[in-house]
C-alpha cells in the first residue's frame, strides 16, 4: 500500500469515530432549546387581581395634649399689696368668687379727693345754672338785661356742666381702680398655680408682675390638640369620633369628638391642629396630659385599593404591573393611604385591569405572564 492510499484510509476512519460524537452534542442542543422554548411559551408564574374600586379604613396613631378647656393667669391691676388670699392650690372655685383682696391706702385718699372735686363742680354748676335762668326770666322785659350777659350766662353754665362730667368720670375712674382690689375669679375651675401670700407686693409692672397671683384652669371640660401631618389633612377633615389612652391609665380608652379644625398649616411643623372636646366630669384627666391618639381617616371614596405587595418601588419610579395580552406593562402610581396591608393607588387605571399581585423589578416589561394556581 502505497502512502497516498493509507492517507485517505486514515481520514475516513477518523470521520466515522468522530460522527457520532457530532450527533450527540447535535442532540443536546437541540433538547436544550426545546426546554428554553417551552419555558418562554410557559411563562413567569405570578399571582392575579382585578383592579377595583372600594374605599380604604385606615387609622392614624398621633401624639396628643390635654389642655384645660379654659385657663387664665390672674394679675394685680394696680400697684397694691396682698392682704388676704381666701384660695390655695388646687382649690375649686365658683364664678365671681372672691380669691384675695389687697391694699393701696393711696386709692383711698384719690377717692376722697375725686369725691371733693366732684362736690365742688356740682354746687358751681348748680350756681351758674341758677344765675342762667334768673337772667333768662329778667331778659323777657324788655330793657332789662342785655343780650351779652344772657349769653355770658350761658357759656358759663356750658362750662360749669362740662366739669362736673369730667369730675364724676374721675371719680367713677378711681371707684373703679378700687374694685380691681378684689380678685375674683372669672369663671369656674381649678386653682393651679398660686404665687402670693399676705404681704406680697404685686402690682402691673416690676417686681411683683413676674407671676401672676393665681392661675385658674377649667377641668370639668378639656380640650384634646393633635397636629395631623399635611399629607392626612383632607382626610382628617372627615374624621369623627376619636379613640385615645393615657400613660397614668393604661386599662381605660377615652372617645372625644372632633370639634374644631385650624384651617391653616402651622409653618414649622407642615400640620393642621385638631381640637376634641373631652367631658372630665370625675376629672380622672389632667391638664398636660400626653395621650395617644387614634385618628380615623374614612378615606376617599371610589378609589382603587391593592395589596402593599401589588406595588413596586425603585430608584427611578413606584408602579405596578399590569398584564395586557399575557405580557407585563409597567405603570407608573401614586401611593395614597395606607392600612392593614391595602394602599390607595392613583395612575392611569381601569376597572378590572389585571394587575400581578406579587410583583418585583425582576418582572420586566414584555416577559409573559401566567396565573399561578392559587
Amino acid at each position: 500500500m502505497n502512502i497516498k492510499n493509507y492517507s485517505l484510509l486514515y481520514r475516513s476512519m477518523t470521520a466515522a469515530a468522530l460522527l457520532p460524537l457530532g450527533l450527540f452534542f447535535a442532540g443536546c442542543h437541540n433538547t436544550q432549546a426545546e426546554d428554553e422554548s417551552g419555558k418562554e411559551s410557559e411563562g413567569v408564574q405570578v399571582k392575579m387581581i382585578h383592579l377595583q374600586k372600594s374605599q380604604l379604613e385606615a387609622s392614624l396613631k398621633l401624639p396628643g395634649e390635654i389642655k384645660p378647656f379654659q385657663f387664665v393667669d390672674l394679675y394685680a391691676k394696680v400697684n397694691s399689696y396682698v392682704k388676704s388670699v381666701q384660695v390655695d392650690l388646687g382649690s375649686q372655685v365658683s364664678a365671681g368668687q372672691v380669691l384675695a383682696t389687697l391694699d393701696a391706702p393711696e386709692m383711698n385718699t384719690q377717692l376722697l379727693e375725686a369725691q371733693s372735686r366732684l362736690h365742688t363742680k356740682e354746687a358751681m354748676f348748680r350756681a351758674s345754672r341758677a344765675t342762667y335762668e334768673r337772667l333768662l326770666k329778667t331778659s323777657k322785659v324788655p330793657g332789662t338785661i342785655s343780650p351779652n350777659d344772657l349769653d355770658m350766662a350761658f357759656e358759663k353754665m356750658s362750662a360749669d356742666s362740662a366739669e362736673l362730667l369730667s369730675s364724676r368720670s374721675s371719680y367713677h375712674e378711681v371707684q373703679q381702680m378700687l374694685g380691681y382690689l378684689t380678685i375674683r375669679a372669672p369663671f369656674s375651675g381649678v386653682i393651679s398655680q398660686r404665687n402670693v401670700h399676705p404681704g406680697t407686693y404685686v402690682g402691673p409692672a416690676g417686681k411683683g408682675s413676674d407671676k401672676p397671683l393665681f392661675r385658674l384652669e377649667e377641668q370639668q371640660k378639656l380640650r384634646l390638640a393633635v397636629a395631623v401631618p399635611e399629607i392626612y389633612t383632607d382626610d382628617a377633615h372627615h374624621a369623627g369620633d376619636v379613640h385615645f389612652t393615657v400613660k397614668s391609665l393604661p386599662g381605660d380608652t377615652f372617645t372625644a369628638h372632633v370639634s374644631r379644625i385650624a384651617g391653616s398649616l402651622d409653618t414649622k411643623l407642615r400640620s393642621e391642629l385638631l381640637e376634641m372636646d373631652i367631658a372630665n366630669i370625675n376629672r380622672k384627666l389632667l391638664p398636660g396630659m400626653y395621650a395617644e391618639v387614634q385618628v380615623p381617616l374614612p378615606g376617599k371614596k371610589d378609589v382603587y385599593v391593592v395589596p402593599k405587595g401589588a406595588i413596586v418601588s425603585n430608584s427611578e419610579k413606584v408602579f405596578v404591573i399590569k398584564s395586557v395580552n399575557g405580557k407585563a406593562v409597567w405603570v407608573p402610581v401614586q401611593r395614597g393611604n395606607e392600612a392593614n396591608g391595602q394602599v390607595e393607588i392613583f395612575g392611569n387605571l381601569s376597572d378590572q385591569d389585571i394587575l400581578v399581585q406579587n410583583a418585583s423589578d425582576e418582572i420586566k416589561e414584555g416577559t409573559s405572564l401566567q396565573a399561578a394556581a392559587k
